[in-house]
């Protein structure tokens, strides 16, 4: 079997895949590193491709070639490329021995019909699907730690997920009740695709809801908080700066809770998981408390009947919600610690 320290990156271009480059630039696990685009430019380097990296990118880069990665010592990929390429990608590179971390949404559902309905992408993927697990650690890590193939979770499903889930579990949610997720992301959250939207004239000054009952990350969240999609309201709002996810969540509780049982309940369920930070009831976070890391940091204020819920969870979307989740999903392929080269 491959070492799964000697690190193949497909597709860097992009802000997730730099910024996951970053992070494995210095990861004390990274045995070696190539970088594998569509366009090298004339590029050998990294800090070529990069010049922000002059001086410790010194990776790689490489004409992405399948049968050049299968032909290398490469015993992991990343994939920070677009569903359709993923799909094409990560069932070749599965049959050449690699295990695979791939970052887009094509093997996040089991269903092919899922994923058809919600990227309207076709899925010639759809027979890899069962091997897929779901790539968030605080709630999968023994089968992450088993997996050939790992789906690297939304970002805005990460936030949502952390913060209901346990709530779900517990059964603290008052039955037929709406679980409004109201959720704001920095602009890199769409990609670097150049469109009118996202230019600066449409972004500054601005703040805007968009694919209301329509976002790809909706089936991410029911199917893994367990709630019915006609019991989730989900909105999504593109904020006027780079980075940063902050959902605030209502929840009615089936039955009075105390603050301490519901901050009780979070603490316990997340005890020992490094990236998680439960702030103490009545207290909020704000995303300059997550910017830049790999945290997601969870908030909550109770109302005196001790029905009404409000959550606030906070998470760097480029972080905890992409590349610092998917390396965090890599710690546990060679057994190291999960925060490993993430603090």
């Amino acid at each position: 079997m491959k070492d799964p320290q000697n690190i193949a990156v497909i597709g860097v271009s992009g802000y997730t895949g730099f910024e996951l480059a970053k992070i494995l630039l210095r990861h004390p696990q990274a045995k070696s590193l190539t970088f594998y685009v569509r366009a090298a430019q004339g590029s050998h380097c990294l800090s070529e491709l990069f010049p922000r990296l002059r001086g410790w990118g010194q990776a790689p880069v490489r004409a992405l070639s399948v049968d050049a990665i299968a032909r290398s010592e490469a015993g992991t990929a990343f994939l920070a490329t677009p569903h359709e390429v993923s799909a094409e990608l990560a069932p070749q590179l599965l049959d050449a021995g690699l295990r695979i971390i791939d970052l887009s949404g094509a093997f996040r559902f089991r269903n092919a019909e899922t994923f058809r309905q919600w990227y309207r992408l076709p899925t010639p993927h759809a027979a890899r699907l069962s091997e897929a697990v779901y790539g968030l650690p605080e709630f999968y890590s023994e089968q992450i730690a088993h997996a050939r193939l790992i789906a690297n979770p939304g970002c805005y499903a990460t936030s949502v997920i952390l913060a209901v889930r346990p709530l779900a579990d517990a059964g603290y949610i008052g039955s037929g009740s709406s679980v409004v997720c109201d959720c704001k992301s920095g602009a890199t959250g769409a990609g670097k695709e150049l469109r009118r939207d996202l230019q600066f004239a449409e972004l500054a000054e601005n703040f805007k809801a968009y694919n209301l009952f329509s976002h790809r990350h909706t089936p991410e969240i029911t199917e893994h908080t367990g709630l019915p999609e006609s019991q989730v309201v989900f909105s999504t709002h593109l904020l006027p700066l780079a980075r940063g996810i902050l959902s605030t969540i209502y929840v009615t509780l089936g039955e009075p809770q105390s603050a301490e049982s519901v901050e009780s309940l979070f603490r316990k369920t997340y005890a020992g998981r490094p990236m998680m930070r439960i702030w103490k009831a009545g207290t909020l976070p704000e995303l300059q408390h997550v910017a830049h890391t790999n945290f997601a940091d969870i908030g909550f204020a109770l109302d005196s009947s001790g029905r009404r819920l409000v959550i606030v969870s906070c998470l760097d979307n480029l972080g905890k919600g992409a590349a610092g989740q998917a390396v965090q999903n890599f710690n546990h392929l060679p057994g190291v610690e999960e925060q490993t080269g993430l603090q």
